[in-house]
């Protein structure tokens, strides 16, 4: 059994009131652990503890280049408790050991190398004022306090795509994990105490979903940043416009995947359906909406659906696994009406469907679900499910697709699938999505922006644009006469 406290002030704590919540491994079903579950009382002290800590002479007067040693150390450390680190997201999470391996902590340790390099390239810049005798020049400075709130499909990279940029700008970080999964997060912030952060520079809140309200409410935060749920990044709005803090928003996404009449059919399957049922769907970016050529369709329907019919259904920890857990019963209860709900609107069912029973039974997996006969009307087609479940729909021309696929509310990610180059080219720029990508799975590099339009959210994560996501922009005029 993991225990996890909070970290105020540099010191592990319970909740000020001594209350607990469970973590459940949703390949079984089994608790394996408890998290405190801060109270009000503990967020105003762990704000008052991070405002003191961001304003200490330790860290303000650390230089970047001593802090961008330190994200470099941290990325070491990630590196040197990479098989704890993988097989804490797995149990907790459920992503295959596949994902949590190769991916999940190989990419946490790449983004605080990224952002150890920005530390000493923060630059402002001199301004040609008209007014005489006057030397003005621009500076990037902190934000203050930063409330970091990540989410359950990718607990330990997301949090590590926050905090890198956030520390990297001399802020102070309040790190708040979804309740289902604490586990990774409580490590990375033990690592980042063993690397020698300051104390109070980055501190630990976990709890359930009054503890990030109380966060985001809070008047000592100035600066909230947000992966989730649309419904919620909308409450977190009404929130903070009463104090008008900083916000960025990571929220939803519905992507398209249009699939040219000249793609190659079979890399277009293999492509979508790892794209699809990465993280067994329950990841932002991945592909749901597929506007396939008329021409291709019965192919490209046949093809998929087998293909899904025959991936590995398994705990993480079986390396075989292809198709993990749903993270919770109750995830798995909503993914299931959503595909009830496509058989009741008229969709037609080509395989899956519903929850794995037998000897996995226990857990929450639930079958990779291929449907067709869907209309851009239905649910499944509008609102996003957050699981294994692919929409098929033919199209016949090239501004039907690209209508199609930008009828939504998101605009978070697209690909298309084609083997023409003006096409891929000019495709990607009638695509309304803020990342659109051409013959390949969704990926992410710290190098380059993350971020969507619309529903999908403000602002932007990874690249240079987390440095300003993170600073302010401040003038200083100096009278020469």
């Amino acid at each position: 059994m993991y225990t996890t406290q909070l970290l105020i002030n540099d010191k592990w704590v319970d909740a000020s009131d001594g209350a607990t919540g469970e973590t459940i491994n949703p390949a079984t079903g089994a608790v394996i652990g408890t998290f405190a579950e801060a109270t009000s009382t503990d967020v105003d002290e762990v704000v008052t503890s991070a405002r003191v800590g961001f304003e200490s002479d330790a860290w303000q007067g650390m230089s970047p280049d001593m802090r961008g040693r330190l994200l470099w150390r941290v990325a070491e450390l990630i590196e040197a408790n990479a098989e704890e680190l993988a097989a804490l997201e797995t149990l907790d999470q459920g992503q295959p050991t596949s994902v949590s391996t190769n991916l999940s902590v190989p990419l946490a340790a790449q983004v605080f190398r990224y952002y150890a390099g920005f530390t000493t390239k923060i630059e402002g810049k001199v301004s040609p004022v008209s007014i005489p005798n006057q030397l003005t020049y621009q500076q990037r400075v902190p934000l203050g306090v930063a409330g970091l709130i990540t989410p359950w499909n990718f607990p330990l990279d997301i949090a590590a795509w926050k905090l890198a940029p956030a520390l990297a700008t001399g802020n102070a970080a309040i790190l708040k994990p979804a309740e289902q999964t604490p586990l990774s997060t409580a490590r990375l912030v033990e690592l980042c105490r063993e690397a020698g952060v300051p104390a109070g520079v980055v501190s630990l809140l976990t709890g359930g979903a009054e503890v990030g309200r109380a966060l985001v409410a809070h008047s000592g935060v100035d600066k909230i940043s947000f992966t989730g749920s649309t419904a919620v990044g909308q409450e977190i709005v009404k929130t903070v416009s009463r104090d008008l803090k900083r916000v960025g928003l990571e929220l939803g996404g519905k992507a398209p995947s249009i699939v040219c009449d000249d793609a190659d059919i079979d890399a277009a399957v293999a492509g979508n359906l790892q794209g699809a049922l990465f993280n067994t769907g329950q990841a932002c970016g991945a592909f749901t909406r597929f506007f396939v050529h008329r021409k291709k369709v019965d192919e490209f329907t046949s093809k998929i659906a087998s293909a899904a019919d025959s991936l590995r259904i398994g705990p993480g920890q079986d390396p075989e696994t292809v198709v993990g857990p749903l993270v919770s019963e109750e995830h798995l209860e909503r993914v299931a009406a959503y595909v009830k709900s496509g058989s009741d609107e008229g969709a037609q069912l080509v395989t899956g469907g519903g929850r794995v029973m037998g000897s996995l039974e226990k857990g929450y997996f639930f079958r990779p679900t291929v449907f067709t006969g869907v209309t851009d009307a239905m649910t499944i087609a509008r609102e996003e499910i957050f699981g294994p479940v692919l929409s098929i729909m033919p199209f016949d021309d090239m501004d039907e697709a690209i209508s199609r696929a930008n009828n939504t509310d998101y605009g978070l990610v697209a690909v298309v699938w084609t083997k023409d180059l003006a096409t891929a080219h000019t495709l990607p720029r009638q695509i309304h999505a803020g990342t659109v990508f051409v013959n390949q799975l969704p990926l992410i590099d710290p190098g380059a922006p993350w971020g969507g339009l619309g529903l999908s959210g403000w602002g932007r994560e990874l690249g240079a644009y987390s440095i300003d996501e993170y600073t302010e922009t401040k003038s200083v005029f100096i009278n020469l006469g």
